[in-house]
Order: C-alpha cells, then sequence, then structure tokens
C-alpha cells in the first residue's frame, strides 16, 4: 500500500499571489511557472516574482461564469519543439460557446503560431471541463463537461440525456494526436454516427485528470450535483454512468436524480464523497519531500475548501485524509519539479505549496 494515514508535519507557504481568478499552472523546463487567469491571460512566476505583463498571443476567451481561460500543459517534447497547450471557453457567432483547445509555441514570454485543435461539439450554459493531459504516447487526453444539461425523469429520459449520447462531447474525455488527429485506435472509430474522438463518456464535469506516473493508469476526477463527486478510473470505450447512475441529488430540493447508484454497462467510481467537496485539480504524488504521502492521490476542494489526501493500493482507495482546511477554493493541484506540493487558489487568488514542517 501506497501511504496510509500518518500525520506528516507540513505547512503552507505562499509562492505568489495577487492573481485574478487563477485556474492551472504548469512550469517550464527553466523553472519558471505558468499560471492561468480565467479572465484570460497567462501569468509567468519567474524567480519567485509574478511578471507584470501577461504572455502576449494568447486567444480571445468566453470570460463569463464558469467559462474563461482554464487549462495550460506542454507537450511532453516541450524542449524542443515548444509547443504550449491552453484549453478555454470560446463564444461562437450563433451566441453559444463550447470548449476549445488550441496549441502554439511559447518563447521570449509570447506565443506564436496558435491554431485551434479542437473544439467540443455541445452546448449549454457553463461546465466545460477543460482538463488537459499527455500521455506516455504523447497522446492528448481533454474533458468535456455535460454543460450543465438538466437530468430529468426516468430511465428513459435519463438515458437520454446528452452526457449518454455518442453524437455529442457533452460529459466526455477525448483522446487526440498531439495536432488534434484521431488515433485509429481510439474506441468507437469506425462506427456510425458517433464522435470518432471520444474516448469514454457518460461524465458530469471533469476537473481533475492525471497519468499515474508509474503505472500509467488515467484517472480523473468529477463533480457530482449535490453530493455524489468521484473519482474514475478511465478505460477506454467505458460509460461512467452520468446521470443515470450516480449518488447526487437536485440541489436545492434534495430530490432524486438517478435510477439507483450502479447498473449494468456503467462503471460505478473508484472513491466518491457525499456531501461534495466540489472537485476541482488531481494530481498524484512521486516526489521525496514528503516520502509518507509517495503514492497517493491529492484532489482539491472548492467548495469544501480542502485538499484531499487519496492513499491508494494499486487501483483502490485504500483511506482519506483532508489536509489544508479553510484556506480558500483549492482550484489546481500540481507536483512542483522540486518535489513540493503546489495548490492554486481561486479565491483567494494566489499559488502556495505545502512544506515539510510544522
Amino acid at each position: 500500500m501506497a501511504g496510509g494515514q500518518e500525520q506528516v508535519a507540513h505547512q503552507v507557504v505562499t509562492v505568489v499571489d495577487d492573481l485574478d481568478n487563477p485556474w492551472a499552472l504548469a512550469w517550464l523546463p527553466g523553472g519558471d511557472m505558468l499560471v492561468t487567469e480565467k479572465p484570460g491571460r497567462l501569468r509567468v512566476v519567474r524567480d519567485g516574482s509574478l511578471l507584470r505583463d501577461p504572455v502576449a498571443g494568447v486567444p480571445e476567451v468566453r470570460a463569463r461564469g464558469q467559462g474563461g481561460l482554464l487549462d495550460v500543459a506542454l507537450h511532453p517534447d516541450f524542449a524542443g519543439n515548444r509547443l504550449l497547450y491552453l484549453s478555454f471557453a470560446a463564444n461562437h457567432e450563433d451566441g453559444g460557446s463550447s470548449t476549445v483547445v488550441v496549441r502554439g509555441r511559447f518563447e521570449n514570454d509570447a506565443l506564436t503560431g496558435v491554431e485551434q485543435i479542437w473544439v467540443a461539439r455541445s452546448r449549454g450554459r457553463d461546465h466545460f471541463g477543460s482538463r488537459l493531459a499527455f500521455d506516455g504516447d504523447n497522446y492528448l487526453y481533454i474533458t468535456a463537461g455535460d454543460r450543465q444539461v438538466s437530468p430529468r425523469g426516468g430511465l428513459a429520459e435519463l438515458s437520454a440525456h446528452p452526457a449518454q449520447d455518442l453524437s455529442t462531447h457533452h460529459g466526455v474525455v477525448v483522446r487526440l494526436h498531439d495536432d488534434g488527429r484521431i488515433p485509429a485506435d481510439n474506441p468507437f472509430v469506425g462506427q456510425e454516427g458517433v464522435l470518432q474522438d471520444i474516448y469514454s463518456y457518460g461524465h458530469r464535469n471533469a476537473q481533475g485528470m492525471a497519468f499515474h506516473p508509474e503505472t500509467g493508469d488515467l484517472w480523473l476526477n468529477e463533480h457530482g450535483p449535490q453530493g455524489g463527486d468521484e473519482v474514475n478510473l478511465i478505460l477506454p470505450g467505458r460509460n461512467y454512468g452520468w446521470p443515470v447512475v450516480g449518488y447526487g441529488v437536485n440541489y436545492g430540493s434534495g430530490s432524486r436524480i438517478h435510477v439507483g447508484s450502479h447498473r449494468a454497462g456503467m462503471e460505478p467510481p473508484v472513491h466518491y464523497w457525499v456531501p461534495s467537496i466540489a472537485t476541482s485539480g488531481l494530481m498524484i504524488y512521486t516526489g521525496d519531500r514528503f516520502p509518507e504521502w509517495r503514492g497517493s492521490m491529492f484532489v482539491g476542494g472548492l467548495a469544501g475548501q480542502q485538499l484531499a489526501r487519496l492513499a491508494l493500493d494499486g487501483q483502490r482507495v485504500v483511506s482519506e485524509e483532508t489536509l489544508v482546511r479553510r484556506r480558500g477554493r483549492i482550484r489546481d493541484v500540481r507536483q512542483g519539479p522540486d518535489g513540493l506540493i503546489y495548490l492554486v487558489f481561486d479565491r483567494p487568488g494566489m499559488v502556495a505549496r505545502l512544506e515539510p514542517g510544522s
């Protein structure tokens, strides 16, 4: 078993503050930190200081509601190709909006040659998803939310929800080549009436996604409604059940949504929260600064204002510990190149890190 309920002394240390609704972060090879701000700015933290000017060349975003500039990811071969990926909410001419992914070359604190490589075929209000992750073969994975389409009715109506419809990008994980092409071995390739880039479906709004650095397993967390946040192990072609099955209820009234918590042909979560913590970033820790936590999964909480540490035994969660209570809404969780654990707080707008010590 990796990790347990050991009490590990740690402290929260501010790295940079005065950020405007930050959403995600990534590190450049030289040690600079990139931070996205939802209003549409990509910021650089160099030598511990936030540069005054944002990165030039970032596309215009739809900064409204849950939308804006969201995730950032470096190509696995960034040192050679300088390719940087961004996900964000973008407007359509018809007044709607979608999750969009672009890539461009990041050089001299500017983004050039920006090209759109994917746009979600979905419509709705919020729930843009937008997490990005690369696997060991340089395939790009993208989460797209269900766009807040209401779940209503019995089994027939719930099964007709867009998150159960493979002709749309509501509530899916997408798998692409690094340039946006569809891999020939995607699970639905060749099936008529199905979007060929879909890797898994039946999700609500996945806000955390990461590959286990040692096993290669793809882990994802997603928001439930009122109750029922989930951690899922993602497998190709599988249906994760939203909104047919789950553990949540309708906001306010507490009335029933699902037909049950399990159903044949739908994957159950590996772990879930009732009440919800409003899951955000997800990271599997492999550093040496907290050896007792090595192999644990860390999940941020927005409404819960907490950091959850889940001890893993293979593909099972065997225990949970709550850290960093009531310091703010944790939007992202990353392991830094220094082996420390970094947290993005969207309110207050700051990046902090966990360091050993009381």
